[in-house]
């Protein structure tokens, strides 16, 4: 028994292990078979996937060229009907751009030859600034100018190119302005320009800077010399003050640039320093303060006209109640006279009338007048005396003595 088992162990181990290969070679195989229906199946799709690409792409290939080709004959038909219109337009426009393009050629030309002309006037007036009387002139232009626009009125608010005798000869100032109180002051105007025009044509900013400070010290060396011609001292009537005038704004701010000092030095010489606008601001002043000076003439003349009209007014309330009194005297006296011609005279004629000595109608009886002058009440503030103004007096007069 005991040989028997083992054999009958190692039998039925041979047969399970039999078994177990058996069933594990089926599962191979069972997994084979699986993997090559998938990899048939996988295949078959890709086949078809390619077969309907290629068969969509055929189909949306023919429907582009049918529908591409159906595009092209409706443009080629729209278009057949607006190509003559549309050649003609660009017909004109191209016409249009040639002879924008020839107008053009000729307006640069025209400009060309404009600004030619404008460097050649602007040289020649570069050049005729240069000169002394030249510059002179246009600055008295200038100063004429400015007056104006201030508003003053030549010789009545200003004299222009007027000769004064002075300490060191005669004098002659561009202008003398009328102040109020009978002041005068002296304008002068002086344009340094050389050494601004030479700084203008300077072509790098050192050069320049040297000649802008070589303008200002042209502008103080005017200063001086105005300074020194004392044409206050010729006036007799002038604060001692002179104003030089530059016709220039650049002129004025390029030498205050290049000299801070130039006004508080000009005050030391009895100068002012202007430029236009602050000359025009002056003169406006002073044209201002005319106006109120006239103003003021018409208060004082309205004033003494006034106190002449009160004083004639005043003689004249008096001759007027001198007028009021004989007027009084004519009425007492008329009353006296009726009362008696009714007392006396006609008492005798109505007797006559009875004895029938008269035929002729019966006397009227003489109306007394009940009416007086008026007293002006108002008119002791004309200064007359206190009986003129008494208050209003009784209308009735007393009855006359007829005895």
């Amino acid at each position: 028994m005991e040989v028997i088992l083992p054999a009958v162990v190692a039998v039925v181990a041979a047969v399970a292990a039999a078994v177990l290969a058996t069933v594990l070679a089926r599962s191979h195989a069972r997994r084979q078979l699986a993997e090559a229906r998938a990899q048939m199946a996988t295949e078959l799709l890709n086949t078809a996937d390619r077969k309907l690409r290629d068969a969509f792409q055929s189909l949306a290939a023919d429907a582009l060229k049918d529908n591409r080709s159906a595009f092209l004959d409706l443009a080629k038909t729209s278009f057949a009907g607006f190509q003559q219109p549309i050649a003609d337009t660009l017909q004109k426009v191209d016409a249009r751009l040639a002879e924008t393009e020839r107008e053009r050629i000729s307006a640069y030309a025209r400009l060309s030859e404009q600004v030619a002309a404008l460097d050649s006037t602007t040289g020649m007036l570069s050049r005729a600034l240069r000169t002394p009387a030249v510059r002179g002139r246009w600055g008295e232009m200038q100063l004429r100018r400015v007056v104006e626009i201030a508003g003053m009125v030549h010789r009545c608010d200003f004299d222009e190119q007027l000769t004064i005798a002075g300490e060191t000869g005669r004098l002659r100032p561009d202008l003398i302005v009328h102040l109020p109180g009978g002041k005068r002051i002296v304008v002068d105007a002086k344009a340094p320009l050389e050494a601004f025009l030479d700084a203008q044509e300077a072509t790098d900013d050192d050069t320049r800077a040297v000649r802008l400070q070589a303008h200002a010290r042209q502008v103080r060396d005017h200063m001086d010399k105005l300074g020194s011609r004392g044409y206050w001292e010729a006036l007799g009537d002038s604060p001692e003050l002179v104003v030089m005038f530059l016709p220039g704004e650049t002129l004025f701010s390029a030498a205050l640039q290049h000299d801070l000092t130039l006004i508080e030095y000009g005050l030391t010489q009895r100068v002012l320093l202007a430029s236009p606008i602050t000359l025009i601001a002056l003169l406006t002043t002073v044209a201002h303060t005319w106006r109120q000076e006239v103003l003021a003439e018409n208060y004082r003349e309205v004033a003494r006209l006034g106190r002449e009209f009160y004083d004639r007014l005043a003689v004249f309330a008096d001759r007027l109640d001198e007028v009021r009194k004989k007027l009084d005297g004519a009425v007492h006296a008329y009353n006296e006279a009726a009362g008696s011609f009714e007392a006396r005279v006609l008492v005798s004629a109505r007797r006559l009338k009875e004895l029938e000595v008269a035929t002729g109608e019966e006397l009227p009886p003489a109306e007394p007048i009940d009416t007086v002058p008026r007293v002006l009440k108002q008119v002791n503030l004309m200064g007359l005396p206190e009986e003129a103004t008494a208050g209003d007096r009784d209308l009735t007069y007393p009855t006359p003595d007829l005895k």
